[in-house]
């Protein structure tokens, strides 16, 4: 959650990307805000709603061989990236892993998840808790009937994703960086993922902290099977990044730390007999997630990588074409910003432009 970065032409830009990638504090990619103290939730009123595993698992696309075509208006620059992330995304196609077989109550490649994200403490975190209850779950109803609108043969299934360890701007009285959400906190928006007929996320920014020590204590609300987790590895503040402040540099996160989580996901699932769980993690530079080909879905956690950045269009496009397609390891997802990603007038993706890429988009997210 925090934003992806202009150049002249499309071998400047890309290179200008990676540069930034490497360790600069953001200026244009998604990722997320540091919070500071909780502030109480805005009353203003809310913008208007938008209007995996890969195609390798999902299957082949009728009208996949059409043109990529985006709205009318969008700039050449944007209609480049996205031609040029399609054909990327076409090209892995065969080579995509194929990952473990579904297991029976397993949530992908079978539906979509569009889900909305933030944290009701913060304004600036994302759209639960920019708008009040009511507002918002009233614009999570709209978004979801435009994916349902854009493609009628898949299924939807709404989620709520709470950041629930939140990376602080001070160390706290532990040192960790991090803020803990409260059980209340948890259980409010577990009910609103429920009144939708969704499900809940629980998202990992442990800063200073570490894997092992934020995700038993979340066991408890895992155990239910309409709950799953995310991590992200901008607030993970190790190796070269350890004494650094949240957010002053993007974290990294490495292979062996996402499948400690899909092990112990695993053996939920197993100890509990539950349907798989899920699990997003977020990237939208190489060093976020410098080994992502290593990571190890089983057939009971199921892995999104997700493409977190903020920017124009044509550099969403790079970031997912250069970050997720590039580097496969299950499904994939895709980030929207209600703000950070209209900042220079253009519209937000629609549902109908995003079902052209490739792999097919299985978890969409909006801040």
């Amino acid at each position: 959650m925090s934003p992806v970065r202009s150049s002249l032409v499309r071998v400047l830009s890309l290179a200008l990307l990676t540069a930034c990638a490497a360790d600069a504090p953001r200026s244009g990619v998604s990722g997320g805000e540091v919070a500071s103290t909780p502030t109480p939730v805005d009353t203003s009123p809310a913008p208007p709603a938008a209007l995996t595993p890969s195609d390798a698992a999902a299957g082949p696309v009728v009208g996949d061989s059409a043109p990529p075509k985006l709205a009318p208006g969008r700039p050449t620059k944007d209609a480049t990236s996205f031609a040029a992330a399609i054909r990327a995304g076409k090209r892995k196609a065969a080579s995509w892993p194929a990952g473990p077989a579904p297991l029976a109550g397993a949530q992908l490649p079978k539906n979509r998840i569009i889900a909305y994200y933030g944290n009701p403490h913060s304004k600036k975190m994302g759209v639960i808790g920019e708008y009040p209850e009511q507002q918002m779950l009233g614009m999570l109803d709209r978004t979801v009937a435009a994916w349902k609108a854009a493609d009628p043969k898949t299924p939807i299934i709404p989620a709520i994703h709470l950041v629930t360890v939140v990376a602080q701007g001070a160390p706290g009285s532990d040192g960790m960086w991090r803020r803990r959400e409260t059980p209340e906190m948890i259980e409010r928006t577990y009910n609103w993922a429920k009144s939708k007929k969704g499900v809940l996320f629980l998202d990992i920014q442990a800063s200073h902290s570490t894997l092992q020590q934020e995700v038993p204590p979340l066991l408890k609300y895992l155990e239910r099977p309409d709950v799953h987790l995310g991590v992200d590895p901008e607030f993970f503040m190790h190796y070269d990044k350890e004494g650094v402040r949240p957010s002053a540099k993007i974290g990294t996160m490495m292979a062996a730390d996402v499948n400690y989580v899909i092990r112990t996901l695993d053996k939920l699932v197993a100890d509990k007999n539950l349907p798989p769980k899920i699990l997003v993690v977020h990237r939208f530079t190489r060093r976020m997630v410098p080994d992502a080909e290593n990571i190890r879905p089983t057939p009971r956690v199921q892995v999104v990588m997700h493409m977190d950045g903020w920017g124009p269009p044509w550099l969403k496009f790079d970031s997912y074409r250069d970050y997720v397609v590039e580097h496969p390891v299950q499904f994939t997802g895709f980030k929207l910003f209600y703000h950070n990603d209209t900042k220079a007038g253009q519209p937000l993706l629609t549902p109908k432009e995003l079902l052209q890429l490739r792999p097919r988009l299985l978890y969409i997210q909006y801040q």
